[in-house]
């Protein structure tokens, strides 16, 4: 069949815009992804909901529920998810978003490319009458990185913040960022508390090792730095790839994870993932992956990691693969597990898989 088009009314801006629009659609990515909090007692409970950090910025959260019910329509195609809720967090990429507590009361955080931390009260984000048009909702908390002077004054550009932690007992937020810092916040007085200074290139990855009160950061540096919150000093360097007889081409720290009782941690680095004890300071298992790395994180004595293929991959702490499961990303860049079990990993094209604890695919769908 022969479609007829009325050259008189063709709108070549229109054309243009539409097949921008439809690229940009194509390449959105979702850097990062986090649970909600569950407000049933019952932790072990299936999530409902999870929020995403997209790369135009967004922040936006998603029904479980919701997306099961899409999957089981028997459509062959990647369903569309309509977000229960949207804000407009940032210009430019967000880049994290991690909850500030663990309870309906807690603050939804988030971070990006524009340098700028920003918190939303949860409950209000969830009674918001209005929720696909809560890019009006303003946040509680906005917290933007300093610049650095320059020669005759000139300033840089706001650094920008690749990922963060947080730490509810010292009320304090943490921030990888892009000036090769890893910037303390108060978030009572909403200002620095320290900067933790030593890497040499931009930092990619930070985790708090709360128990000790300690940061760990990952950096394009190469190296793992730990640092005691108490006095802003590096108190340990980790090369994850120092023992290497063949090191990468470009060594960097790409990510990070502690485990639940902060004595192991996980380093990506490149295509290496290693495994270190962190109280006798060793290295006991170094895995090479079949891509480079973007996250990982630790289900008790097991490790899931996923990177620039479209693949979960789970290992034991000796370094043997246990599992490898298809997802619909082609490059993932991260994971995310609730106490149930259920794994949630996201990445380019804006796709979310979630994951059963047996390791089955409950449902995908595109933000």
């Amino acid at each position: 069949m022969v479609t007829v088009m009325d050259c008189r009314n063709w709108d070549e801006n229109v054309y243009r815009d539409s097949i921008l629009l439809e690229r940009e659609s194509q390449c959105r990515t979702v850097f990062r992804t986090a649970f909600a909090p569950n407000p049933n007692p019952n932790h072990n409970s299936y999530p409902d909901l999870i929020v995403a950090a997209i790369s135009d910025g967004s922040i936006a959260s998603y029904s479980i529920s919701s997306c099961l019910d899409l999957s089981s329509a028997g459509n062959s195609l990647v369903p569309v998810a309509e977000s229960s809720w949207l804000v407009q967090g940032h210009d430019g990429p967000a880049y994290d978003v991690k909850f500030y507590g663990n309870d309906e009361d807690s603050l939804l955080l988030s971070c990006g490319d524009d340098g700028r931390i920003r918190g939303w009260k949860w409950k209000e984000l969830l009674g918001s009458k209005e929720p696909v048009q809560g890019g009006t909702s303003q946040p509680m908390l906005d917290l933007v990185n300093p610049q650095q002077k320059g020669p005759w004054g000139a300033l840089s550009p706001i650094p920008e913040n690749n990922c963060m932690a947080v730490n509810t007992q010292t009320g304090s937020i943490f921030a990888a960022a892009g000036d090769s810092c890893a910037y303390c916040w108060d978030v009572e007085k909403n200002e620095i508390k320290m900067v933790l200074k030593g890497h040499s290139d931009y930092l990619h990855c930070i985790v708090a090792r709360n128990s000790h009160n300690q940061v760990i950061t990952g950096s394009e540096d190469g190296t793992t730095r730990i640092w005691d919150c108490r006095t802003g000093k590096c108190i340990q360097i980790i090369d994850p790839q120092k023992d290497k007889k063949s090191r990468e081409l470009f060594p960097y720290v790409s990510c990070i994870a502690l485990d639940a009782s902060e004595s192991w941690l996980a380093c990506g680095s490149g295509r290496s993932l290693s495994v270190w004890n962190l109280p006798a300071c060793e290295c006991v298992s170094r895995i090479t992956t079949g891509a480079a790395n973007q996250d990982v994180i630790f289900d008790d004595n097991q490790v899931l990691a996923v990177g620039a293929e479209p693949l979960l991959s789970r290992f034991d702490l000796n370094g043997d693969i246990i599992s490898q499961i298809p997802c619909a990303p082609q490059s993932l860049f991260s994971i995310s597990l609730h106490p149930s079990g259920v794994t949630a990993v996201a990445g380019y094209g804006a796709l979310v898989d979630i994951v059963s604890q047996f390791g089955s695919h409950l449902c995908t769908f595109q933000c």
